[in-house]
């Protein structure tokens, strides 16, 4: 499995995911890839998976099967998000 997390950098939210993801890694010593939409590996994970808004984590099961996700500003709780690593 694998846990996305797509934001752009340079945004009002951008401090808070960069805080959230880091601390996150530090607290469960795994860790959420991070993609910008802005990419073009970024633009066709987005076209892919319909992601509108950002941020938005996704956790994807081996198939690429979206399993479970969260969009907008309202982090998720890092237990939610370490059951899928």
């Amino acid at each position: 499995m694998r846990v996305v997390c797509v934001w752009r950098r340079e945004s009002d939210y951008g401090r808070a995911v960069e805080e959230w993801l880091s601390e996150f890694e530090r607290r469960t010593g795994r860790e959420v890839e991070d993609l910008n939409p802005d990419t073009k590996d970024g633009e066709s994970f987005c076209r892919a998976y319909d992601v509108v808004e950002y941020p938005t984590i996704l956790a994807l099961g081996d198939d690429g099967a979206v399993l479970a996700s969260w969009r907008g500003t309202m982090l998720p709780l890092f237990d939610e998000v370490s059951y899928w690593l």
